[in-house]
Order: structure tokens, then sequence, then C-alpha cells
């Protein structure tokens, strides 16, 4: 099925290389973000519908030509999926721009990322090496990376395509089987990956997608016992959740859940440079994005100046409908749910006497039922204040000042997260200073973000999570050590 399907049609979940509807024959509306109106429906999966995937991945791995596939031949599949990808890059960024209703510029964006990870880790499935240990006289030691098995990839609404490309890609690069469980919100062009990894030639039962509602298929899927490692990206209740249901059964996972990154801004950085960085960083993907720059942190001496000029450019955006302009600067938030989320925390910090320097607008040919949200940028924000310490997943941006490399670092690790930051100056010696300090899994120097970072290990420290995705380090997540000694004496 692709984008030109009528409207409402009906997808169907991939379960061991089959096109299949939920065995309740339960349907989910899927709705636009820019209208609020229905154009398609997937399968109300349950734990009936998640046994059959995990059973199909296991007789893949256990049984099929999969397990006995040389690494250089499974990195071949994923070099032809990103191919697929490419091919069908038009089609894959229309649809992903409909279910999440990110501008069509941003889903041309996802979808070049998304062939970056497949051939990336197509290059990388023969790269990754044991190791030979010296140890006793008259004895080899050495160990092996090995798969795990069964990964449940759980992936959430605001990048479905990247994120399934980083589960899938390292998961299926190290040998292992996979059964993706899409948020309900935007499954769409998941089930299409699925489909053409059947395409490229993936043998039946090694990409499964089954979709539904996080309650009832997500949480049969983490607490599968025929799982044997689950990886998820979402918020840290749905995710303490999950460790949860997997703990049950002693499995490995990794987490990735959100973060309140930094921005810290000192009074000698390149002001033309950082601007148009500090605003796309806030409003990309309408602010739903877990390393948005959230937070910017502008030392004293600069803070007017900062705050006057970002004023400026949240005065001119605008949000509107993913189709009308590729370029528009943000589409509307997920669904009405999100929305409503965001505009109770801007009312709340506008009740608590926190200054709004500017307001961006809602295009005024916007749909009546679409999810918007007009971009806000706060000033002068308590640190001891709700948005200041909580993820607000929305176009929502707070400036604090401060005096001096303390200070800065106080605020930029004064939240319960610790997942991305960027530092703004031309000290080289305080750029290596505050790289050291600062907690977090990434941090950009004079810069933020890069393009899908595929190849740069992306993590947090704290509530932000634990395990690492992206780059080799996400082959270490998705394999174990199996050390092996030899007796020759």
């Amino acid at each position: 099925m692709d984008a030109s399907t009528p409207e409402c049609a009906e997808w169907r979940q991939i379960i061991g290389g089959k096109s299949v509807g939920a065995v309740s024959g339960g349907r989910i509306d899927a709705v636009c973000p820019s209208d609020g109106k229905v154009f398609a429906s997937i399968p109300a999966s349950d734990a009936q519908d998640v046994d059959l995937a995990v059973r199909a991945a296991r007789q893949a791995f256990d049984e099929g030509p999969w397990g006995r596939m040389p690494a250089v031949e499974r990195g071949r599949l994923l070099t032809r999926l990103g191919l697929l990808v490419g091919r069908h890059a038009e089609e894959l960024a229309a649809l992903e721009s409909r279910d999440t209703g990110k501008p069509l510029r941003q889903g041309r964006a996802d979808v070049t990322a998304t062939m970056r990870y497949y051939e990336f880790y197509g290059g990388a499935a023969d790269k990754l090496h044991g190791d030979t240990i010296p140890f006793l006289d008259g004895y080899t030691a050495l160990t092996l990376r090995e798969p795990h098995g069964v990964v449940a990839g759980i992936i959430p609404w605001n990048y479905p395509l990247q994120i399934l490309a980083r589960v899938a890609g390292a998961a299926l690069a190290m040998g292992n089987v996979l059964v993706a469980k899409p948020a309900e919100d935007a499954s769409l062009t998941t089930i299409r990956i699925a489909e053409l990894a059947l395409e490229a030639g993936f043998p039946e039962g090694v990409f499964n997608v089954v979709t539904g509602y996080g309650s009832e298929a997500g949480a049969a899927l983490s607490g599968h016992p025929g799982v044997d490692y689950v990886t998820f990206t979402g918020s840290p209740g749905t995710g303490t959740a999950i460790q949860q249901a997997a703990a049950l059964n002693n499995r490995g996972v990794t987490m990735e859940l959100g973060g309140k990154s930094p921005q810290i801004v000192f009074a000698d950085a390149d002001l033309d440079k950082v601007l148009p960085v500090l605003v796309n960083a806030i409003i990309q993907n309408a602010g739903q994005t877990c390393s948005a720059g959230s937070r910017v942190l502008i030392e004293r001496p600069a803070y007017d100046a900062v705050a006057e000029a970002l004023a400026g450019r949240f005065a001119k955006l605008v949000a509107g409908p993913h189709d009308a302009d590729p370029e528009r600067d943000l589409g509307p938030l997920v669904s009405a749910r999100q929305r409503a989320r965001v505009a109770a925390m801007v009312e709340e910090a506008e009740a608590s006497g926190i200054a709004v320097l500017a307001r961006g607008t809602v295009d005024e040919r916007a749909p009546q039922g679409g999810f918007y949200a007009a971009p806000v940028l706060f000033g002068a924000v308590d640190p001891a204040a709700r948005i200041a310490r909580e993820e607000i997943f929305g176009p929502v941006l707070s400036l604090f000042s401060f005096e001096g490399e303390d200070e800065a670092v106080r605020l930029a690790n004064g939240t319960d997260y610790g997942l991305v930051a960027g530092i703004w100056t031309r000290d080289g010696a305080r750029q290596h200073r505050l790289a050291k300090r600062v907690r977090a899994g990434q941090v950009f120097v004079n810069s933020y973000g890069a393009g899908g970072g595929v190849e740069l290990p992306f993590g947090g420290f704290g509530r932000s999570g634990h395990g690492r995705e992206k780059g080799f380090e996400a082959l270490y997540d998705m394999s174990a050590t199996k050390t092996v000694v030899f007796d020759h004496r």
C-alpha cells in the first residue's frame, strides 16, 4: 500500500511475511493532524497478535535461513532496503508528513536520514569483531558478539521512519529478528517499510510489524516471554512500565526517554550563527523532538540582545498545514491530546507571571480541525518553574540568564534529564571545560544536532534513559558477548 491509496484505506500489519489484520478484527483510525480528519485505519492488535508475531520471529531466527546467513549477506539486504527507501522517497515523505503533520520538507529530511541508517548498518554488519584475550599458558580465550534473538522495537510517533531505521538497522545488522510496534498515532510508514523489507528479500518473519494501542499491543510485546531484548523511545512514565514488564522475564532494554536540553550561549558567541539554530532546534517537528533545545541559557552581558533577536524571529513564525507549503516553519502537533497538554503548560506559565516575549501565529487558512500550536518564547524563566523542568514537547522556548561558567553548568545540569546540550563560545579552553562538565549524552559545540547523526552514539543520563543507539555503539546494545576458552595443553 502507498500514499496514493484511497481515503480511509484499511492498512494491515506484517506478521511472518504476510499482510494480516488483527485477530479481533478491530481497527484504529489514522487521523491527519493538519485537519483532524480520518484518512486511513490500522489494525487494533492485542496480545493474540503479538504472540503470533513473536512466534513468527522466533521461528525465523531458530529455523529459517536468517540464523545461518553470513553477516555480509545481512548487510546487503539492509543496503538493498535503503535503496528501496530512496526509490520510494516521495511516497514515504508524503505519507510521513500526512500521518504526523510535519511539513513535507521535514518529511523529506526524515527519508534521507532513513536511507542513511540502512546504508550505514548495511556496511557495518560484518565490521563488528570479537577479541582474543591473553590468558593462561596452554589456553586460548576469545570473545564473540552474538545476537540476542527476538528484539521488540517500540517506536514513537514523532519520527517513525527515522527511529524505526535506527532500531531495525542495528538489530538486523547484528542478526536479530524484529517485532516493531509503532505508536497508534503514526503507524503507516512503519508498515510500508516492512513491506519494502520483504521486497528487498528479507526472509519471512525477520521484520514484523504489529499495530495497536500501547496499553494493549505495546504492553503485551514488552512483557512477552519470547522477546529477548526491548528497545523503546518515548516518555519516562511509559519507559518505566516497559522496563518493569521486561524485568519480569529478566530481559535487557535500551531506553531513550526524552530531554530538557540546554543551549548555553556565551557573550563571545557568533550570534549570526547562533540565532537561526536556536530557533530551528525548538520548532523542528513543532517541538516534538526528544533532543529539542528547549532551554537557552544566555550570559548576562548578551541576554538582552539575544532575547530581543529571538523575539523578532519568533513573532514571524507561522504554523500551518503539512501540505500547504513544503518550507513551512512548523506543522501541527500530532493529536488533540498533545495540543491540550502543550496549551495547559503554556497557560500555567503565563498565569504564574512568566513573561511572554513573543508568540508566533497559526496560518489563518489552516483547517479548524487541525491540532495547531503557535510558537511561544518565554523570558527570564525561574529555573524552578514547571516549564523549566518538564519536557513540553511543543514549540515553547524558555530563556535564562547566567553569570560565569559555574552558574551555566549548574543551570544546564539542573533538571532530571541529560540527553543533548549545545555550547556556543569562541573560547577554545572554555569549550573543552564545559563539554566535560555538562551532563548529557551528546554535546555539540558551536552547533546543535547533526542532520540525523547516524554515526554518532545517542542516548542520555538520568531521566533521559540508558543504553545507546546510533553508530557502532548500537551494535553492542543489540548483541551479547560470548566468551570461549580452549584448553590445548
